[in-house]
């Protein structure tokens, strides 16, 4: 399927192995009542008692939360375009749960970034994002670890 538009250079392996370990500028994130409101009313969900955050919350807190996008995150990983990204999965942690009303501090990083093929021999570079989010007493509440494909010339 072509654009109409060329497809960008493919990076380097190497260029794209860097990135294992970069870090973003780090945050804070705090889920506002009607955000809440309105997170839980689009999973079909009622709210949860006593200002529990709806899990949802964990797919954009740790992003913005730690100073970066998903732009960003496609430009870091040099994207072709916004359609070439494959998810490979969303694994969240809980350590205790989100309440509404926090102010959550969160870090986030690059924990890896690889070259690879997949079984019809395309090249894809596996990237995979860490987000930390941290209570006002420093205590780890939730991990969020995002591992998405670049794919290369399949478009």
């Amino acid at each position: 399927m072509s654009t109409g538009t060329p497809a960008k250079p493919r990076p380097d392996r190497s260029t794209i192995e860097e990135l294992a370990g970069h870090e973003f500028p780090g945050g804070s994130y705090r889920i506002a009542h009607w955000e809440n409101v309105i997170l839980t009313g689009c999973t079909g969900a009622e709210l949860l008692p006593d200002g529990l955050a709806h899990p949802i919350a964990l797919f954009h807190l740790p992003i913005y939360g730690s100073g970066t996008s998903i732009a960003e995150m496609f430009d870091l990983g040099q994207a072709e375009s916004d359609l070439s990204i494959m998810i490979e999965s969303y694994d969240w942690e809980f350590f205790q749960p989100l309440h509404e009303e926090v102010c959550y501090t969160v870090s986030g990083q690059v924990a890896s970034a690889e070259r690879c093929q997949n079984s019809s021999g395309q090249t894809y570079d596996r990237i995979q994002f860490r987000f930390d989010v941290f209570d006002p007493h420093r205590a780890l509440c939730a991990r969020s670890i995002v591992t998405w494909h670049y794919t290369r010339d399949m478009l």
